[in-house]
C-alpha cells in the first residue's frame, strides 16, 4: 500500500446532474452551460466549478454543507471519471473546471499535467500515505475494491473467495463489471487483478482473458450499474467499491461482501486543483473543506466512506485497513501505463 501512495457541499445545484461515478448522463449539454457560467466569472466570484463522478448522496451532502458554511456556490458537472478527465484535458487551453473531486488517484495521476499543486491546510492531520509527493492530487477516501454477491442467487457453498473464482463456469454471464475505459474504479480493479496474478510475467493478462470470456460479452456502461444490478438480482456477483457495497448490506439487502483472498487494493478517491482554473481561491477553500475533519466525519458516519485523516474513525461495519489483505499495488505503473493497459484491454475484448 505504501508503495502506491508514497509515489502516490438552501443546495444550489444544477438540476439533472446529480449522478454517481457511473452516471449514464453524458453531461455535455449541462456541462456547456456550466462552462459558459464559469467563463463569465470575475476574480471576485462566489462560485466554484466542480467536476465529480461521486454518487449523488454524498456529493449532494458535501456540497450542501460547503455552500452553507462558505456562501460559495458550487456549479456541478457530474459524470463518469474517464469522461470528466477527458473533458478537463480537452478544456486545458481554457479551463472550465476548478476542482476535480473523486475518481481513483491512479486515474488522476495519469492526468496530473492538467492539475496544479495544492497543499492541504490540515496537512499534519492527513495520513501522508494519501498525499502525492508532487502535490498534484490529495487522497480523500481510501477505497478497497470488493466482490459483491447476491445471496439469493449464490448459495453459501458457491460464494467466491477471491478474484480467481470469477473465471468459474458457474458465473459465466453473471458477473457485473463496468467498462474500465469509463469507470475509474473498474480501471483500478483491472490493475488489481493484473497485480494479483502477475502483471510482469504475462500471467495477469492470461487471467484477464479468462475473466473477459466469463463476462460473456456483458460489460456495463457505468460502475453505478454494478452494485444496483447485483442487488436487484440481475447479476450474481459484481466487482465494485467497498463504500457502495456496504450501503446495501447496512440497508438490509440480500447481498454480501468479499475481500478477495489474493488481496485487493485501496487506492484512494482523490481531489485535485485544475491548472489555470478561474476560481483558484474558492477552489482551494472547497478542497480544504472536503479534507476537513467536519466533512470527513460526516462522510464516514452518513455514507460509510473511509477517511484519510488521522483523527477520524473507521465507518461502522467496516474492518480496519490492517485487517484487509492488500496486493502490492504499483501506483506508478497503474498511472503511467494507463494508455498501454487500456490498449491491451481492448485487444482482449475484441479477441
Amino acid at each position: 500500500m505504501k508503495k502506491f501512495v508514497s509515489a502516490l457541499l438552501a443546495i444550489t445545484m444544477l438540476a439533472g446532474v446529480l449522478a454517481g461515478c457511473g452516471s449514464t448522463q453524458s453531461a455535455s449539454s449541462q456541462a456547456n452551460t456550466d462552462a459558459s457560467q464559469a467563463a463569465e466569472q470575475t476574480p471576485n466570484s462566489k462560485h466554484v466549478t466542480v467536476y465529480s463522478p461521486h454518487p449523488a448522496d454524498p456529493l449532494n451532502a458535501g456540497i450542501k454543507e460547503f455552500q452553507e458554511k462558505t456562501g460559495i456556490t458550487v456549479d456541478l458537472v457530474a459524470a463518469g471519471t474517464g469522461e470528466l478527465l477527458k473533458r478537463i484535458e480537452a478544456e486545458s487551453d481554457s479551463p472550465q473546471c476548478d476542482v476535480f473531486w473523486g475518481g481513483g488517484a491512479d486515474s488522476l495521476a495519469a492526468y496530473s499535467k492538467y492539475f496544479d499543486k495544492f497543499t492541504p491546510a490540515d496537512l499534519d492531520s492527513i495520513d501522508k500515505e494519501y498525499v502525492s509527493k508532487d502535490g498534484l492530487w490529495t487522497g480523500e477516501s481510501p477505497l478497497p475494491m470488493v466482490i459483491m454477491y447476491n445471496k439469493k442467487l449464490v448459495g453459501e457453498s458457491d460464494v467466491p473467495k477471491g478474484w480467481g473464482d470469477l473465471i468459474d463456469a458457474k458465473f459465466k454471464g453473471k458477473i457485473a463489471y463496468a467498462d474500465p475505459a469509463k469507470s475509474g474504479s473498474s480501471y483500478t480493479i483491472l490493475c488489481t487483478m493484473l497485480t494479483a496474478f502477475g502483471k510482469d510475467d504475462g500471467k495477469g493478462w492470461e487471467f484477464i482473458q479468462k475473466f473477459v470470456a466469463n463476462l460473456d460479452g456483458k460489460i456495463l456502461g457505468s460502475s453505478g450499474d454494478v452494485y444496483k444490478k447485483v442487488s436487484d438480482g440481475e447479476y450474481s456477483v459484481g466487482l465494485t467499491l467497498e463504500k457502495e457495497a456496504i450501503k446495501y448490506v447496512q440497508a438490509g439487502a440480500d447481498v454480501g461482501i468479499i475481500y478477495p483472498s489474493e488481496g485487493t487494493s485501496a487506492v484512494p478517491d482523490g481531489i485535485a486543483l485544475v491548472k489555470g482554473c478561474k476560481n483558484k481561491e474558492n477552489a482551494e477553500t472547497f478542497m480544504n473543506f472536503v479534507l476537513s475533519k467536519e466533512c470527513q466525519t460526516m462522510m464516514a458516519t452518513d455514507f460509510a466512506r473511509r477517511g484519510v485523516r488521522l483523527d477520524t474513525q473507521v465507518p461502522k461495519d467496516l474492518p480496519e485497513m490492517k485487517d484487509v489483505k492488500l496486493v502490492n499495488y504499483d501506483f506508478d505503473w497503474a498511472s503511467s501505463q494507463k494508455t498501454q493497459i487500456m490498449e491491451k484491454w481492448k485487444e482482449v475484448i475484441v479477441g
